[in-house]
């Protein structure tokens, strides 16, 4: 139940900045489960490589080459979905940094509710 609620809560911030960011299109609620979905199973499965092959410039930039692997997250996922679309590697970079911080604060908010 709780992997429900998560998605739900990201399809919605991913609709939320869509709607605030130029070059972010979602064409619906639908298209944002889907993002939320696959960008969950991409930071599953691709994520973890990405940062084991990369973990010298990782250390080189003090771990600042992670949003770069974040952004590329969000390039592949618009690859894969269809009514889903960034229009650049720094918009993509904007997104990942937007979405993460407001996943953070509802993750937060969420385990205050439940405590």
């Amino acid at each position: 139940m709780n992997l429900i609620i998560r998605l739900l809560i990201t399809a919605l911030i991913v609709m939320l900045l869509a709607h605030f960011l130029p070059g972010v299109g979602v064409t619906g609620f639908g298209a944002a489960i889907i993002v939320a979905i696959v960008l969950a199973l991409l930071n599953f499965i691709v994520k973890p490589i990405l940062v084991v092959l990369t973990i010298p410039i990782t250390i080189v930039t003090l771990g600042l080459f992670l949003f770069v692997i974040n952004a590329c997250i969000i390039l592949l996922a618009d690859k894969f979905i269809d009514g889903f679309g960034v229009d650049g590697f720094w918009i993509a970079l904007l997104f990942s940094i937007l979405l993460s911080i407001c996943q953070s604060i509802a993750n937060s908010l969420l385990k205050e509710n439940k405590n």
